[in-house]
């Protein structure tokens, strides 16, 4: 089944450099992103990221190793380790979070919050967005909760940013605890400019805050 043994170590060597350059943790490094390939950000709104590119090409080098490397099973070799890949990450990041983290470091988003936003008159609107939060540590945390414009518009408009003009959120999550966040603001807009008038937003980002440190998710 292996073809050359030595081959095949560079590409497990240029998998794991693949997977250091944008690991997930403690921040989410594609949030600005507009254009990805995998899990490398290519494109920002400031143009393209050569860091990006070279992940990217860097992992398309690792397959071919790993198909070079291989006599057979080429086709069934890539899919799992296409599948490993996307993984390992999150489980790695579990796993520290549930043994040695603490504070902020110890709280997992799943990425799937949303925000809806509903126009009552000119420069006021009802926000509300949903999201939840799992504190995987031993011991209960608080934390400052700041929402991030997650760069769906071209002219950059504030969207989901517009939830901390009454801030700061405050929260606390007990240990071991997953916390469905519902939280619902009547925001008067009169003095913040280049904001929605209306609209909705998936997968939204957050940035937790605390006395020590910060973290992008």
């Amino acid at each position: 089944m292996v073809r050359n043994k030595a081959v095949l170590i560079a590409s497990a060597v240029f998998f794991s450099v693949c997977m250091c350059l944008y690991f997930p943790f403690p921040n989410n490094q594609t949030l600005d992103a507009r254009e990805t390939v995998m899990s490398f950000p290519i494109r920002n709104q400031d143009g393209y990221l050569p860091l990006g590119i070279f992940g990217a090409l860097l992992f398309l080098i690792s397959l071919i190793l790993l198909i070079v490397g291989l006599k057979k099973y080429h086709f069934r070799t890539i899919v799992f380790v296409m599948i490993v890949y996307s993984i390992l990450p999150n489980f790695l990041i579990s796993i520290y979070q549930e043994t040695l983290a603490s504070g902020i470091s110890a709280v997992s988003y799943d990425g799937n919050g949303t925000c809806n936003f509903d126009s009552v008159k000119d420069d006021v609107l009802n926000g509300e967005c949903k999201l939840v939060l799992h504190n995987r540590s031993n011991e209960e945390i608080s934390f400052e909760l700041e929402f991030l414009d997650s760069y769906h518009f071209e002219d950059d408009l504030r969207m989901e940013s517009l939830m901390n003009v009454n801030g700061p959120h405050m929260i606390t999550i007990e240990a071991n605890h997953k916390e469905t966040l519902q939280m619902k603001e009547y925001l008067e807009l009169y003095d913040v400019p280049n904001h929605i008038h209306s609209g909705s937003s998936n997968n939204i980002n957050i940035k937790l805050i605390d006395a020590e440190s910060s973290r992008i998710l």
